[in-house]
């Protein structure tokens, strides 16, 4: 009799995590270089009417403003900056987004087995703490950074992709432990 090798539920999951990153970070990519003047292929119908990327931006920026207004502080914003007046001025590029770190934590929130209004209210929930922590960092950064030279470690965005990978791998770590009690649950019901 022939020896059939069954894809176990954990390649499955890792097969279906990677495609889900690869076409969610894929589509970022390529939607962010339909939406860029100068590209090889623009989209000006895209870029001035449907650009999710330069939302978020806008959002993300006047939140962090109005954070610092209501605090006291007298801010400024362009379409590329905020700058609080008597401290920073900080660019918002597309690598300060998070679109990187969003598209991993959707890709495991929706590969790994679970039932959808969990998915949507893990995910939903995981995808504003992610930004919480973003606009929290502009705030920070507007206040209170001074980039050290010659230091390795003073790139404020590894420092801000280290720690919320940890807070994802954390939550990630709950998740997995909720989701598999409630099978074992399920299970026995």
């Amino acid at each position: 009799m022939g020896n059939k090798s069954k894809i176990t539920p954990a390649v499955l999951f890792v097969i279906r995590f990677l495609c889900l990153f690869a076409l969610l970070y894929g589509f970022y990519i390529g939607y962010l270089s339909l939406t860029s003047p100068g590209g090889k292929v623009y989209a000006a119908f895209l870029d001035h009417h449907l650009n999710f990327i330069s939302g978020l931006r806008y959002i993300l920026i006047e939140c962090s403003s109005a954070i610092l207004t209501i605090l006291g502080f007298e801010t400024k914003t362009s379409v590329y900056q905020m700058l609080v007046v008597g401290h920073n001025i900080i660019h918002v590029g597309y690598d300060c987004l998070g679109f990187g770190v969003m598209c991993f934590f959707a890709a495991f929130v929706i590969a790994y087995p679970a039932s959808l209004k969990s998915k949507l209210y893990f995910g939903g929930f995981g995808l504003l703490a992610i930004q919480i922590l973003n606009v929290s960092r502009f705030i920070v950064l507007s206040l209170y950074w001074r980039p050290v030279k010659n230091v390795y470690i003073s790139d404020h965005h590894t420092m801000f992709n280290i720690l919320v990978y940890i807070i994802i791998a954390a939550s990630l770590y709950f998740y997995i432990r909720y989701q598999d009690k409630a099978l074992v649950k399920n299970a026995a019901n």
